[in-house]
């Protein structure tokens, strides 16, 4: 069943079709998969500084302990996060599936 326009005031809104309603999709699939890529991409990267952080230490270079300290606990407080919204969304989706149609 098409969709006529509809006027209200100076908006205007017009037939909506599939095609629009696949790109829109389109569209919020990519912004999801880039949205989760960005913050898998910041997690790597708090655990690659935190790693060269500690190299540096090893090695003897200027750095400060505390600085390490600081570097290696924002890595683990990510990796923490990142662990747990994966499992939240493993529990949403288990419970999905458990739904009766």
């Amino acid at each position: 069943m098409p969709i006529n326009s509809v006027n209200i005031g100076n908006v205007q809104f017009n037939n909506v079709n599939n095609n629009a309603k696949n790109e829109l999709h389109a569209q919020n699939s990519t912004n999801f998969k880039d949205m989760l890529k960005k913050a898998i991409d910041e997690v790597n990267n708090a655990q690659v500084q935190s790693d060269i952080a500690t190299d540096k230490l090893a090695r003897g270079e200027n750095i400060e302990l505390h600085e390490v300290m600081i570097t290696a606990q924002k890595a683990s407080i990510t990796m923490q996060a990142a662990l747990e919204i994966r499992n939240k969304a493993v529990e949403a989706y288990q419970e999905m599936m458990r739904m009766q149609v």
